[in-house]
């Protein structure tokens, strides 16, 4: 399914204020439609290696699978659309690359990355995560965060140890329970949306989450709209104004036209055959 013309897609990566590299990954491409970003850690610029890795790797992967892959498709055993095991794949793919290189160069040692990635098919989004990159949606001018943060802060929150705001100011934000490439194996969180034409798509890296508020974000962005490319520049200002204190990645989608699969005669045909 081309999706070009359907999805406005713009990415925008910034080191921030107080670091001196980029350790964060983006990549999205609107045909296939899909978007990626990473959020590495680990030694001096290990993570910078990590995150371009994951990015690099799943992109790769996705634009070979999608391309041969027809929409429309439910895969049986994850009651999802059938691109969801190409994620989980990709993804796979791409842990046991880091974790292989991490574990064979001592330089690398320990280097890991949060991860982002969103496959828009059927009038569907699969998002799959891990750690504590975010994605958001804008629907009727009301930001919701669509996926949960794998991080030691939100155990706590949903255990009820502190509050959401306690948590905004807690010295643990950045400890994450889950991250990509520290393990020979990753638990992915994959999830499916229906899309709403009129959606906008927020995917970040902590730089912005951390530093910007959820009502200062969805205040911006309807503001701006539906100018994304001047949206997302405002985003990383934000967060830059707020003391640019890590990496601060956001891809902006903008949902333009209705993607869903309609079923050819010969789809049809092929189904009374099976």
């Amino acid at each position: 399914m081309n999706l070009s013309g359907v999805l406005e897609i713009v990415r925008l990566t910034d080191v921030g204020l107080q670091r001196d590299h980029n350790e964060d990954a983006v990549a999205s491409d609107d045909t296939m439609g899909f978007v990626v970003l990473a959020d590495g850690m680990g030694g001096y610029k290990a993570g910078e290696v990590a995150s371009e890795m994951a990015v690099l790797s799943i992109t790769a992967e996705l634009m070979e699978s999608l391309a041969s892959q027809h929409a429309g498709k439910v895969d049986s055993v994850l009651g999802k659309q059938a691109e969801a095991q190409l994620i989980v794949d990709a993804v796979k793919s791409a842990n046991e690359v880091i974790y292989s290189v991490s574990q064979s160069q001592p330089q690398c040692a320990g280097m890991g990355t949060t991860l982002v990635v969103g496959v828009f098919t059927n009038n569907k989004l699969l998002v799959g995560h891990v750690g504590d990159s975010r994605m958001y949606r804008l629907r009727d001018q009301v930001l919701s965060q669509i996926t949960e943060d794998h991080s030691l802060l939100q155990e706590q929150i949903k255990s009820g140890l502190i509050t959401p705001e306690q948590a905004k100011h807690s010295a643990n934000r950045n400890l994450v329970t889950r991250a990509l490439g520290i393990d020979p194996e990753v638990e992915l969180e994959l999830n499916e949306h229906d899309v709403e034409v009129g959606d906008i798509y927020l995917v970040c890296s902590d730089g912005l989450s951390d530093l910007v508020d959820d009502e200062v974000i969805e205040s911006a962005l309807n503001k701006l709209m539906p100018d994304i490319n001047v949206a997302a520049q405002a985003l990383v200002q934000l967060a830059n104004e707020n003391g640019g204190k890590d990496n601060i990645s956001v891809i902006l989608i903008k949902v333009k036209e209705s993607f869903e699969y309609s079923k050819t005669w010969r789809d049809n045909f092929f189904s009374w055959l099976k």
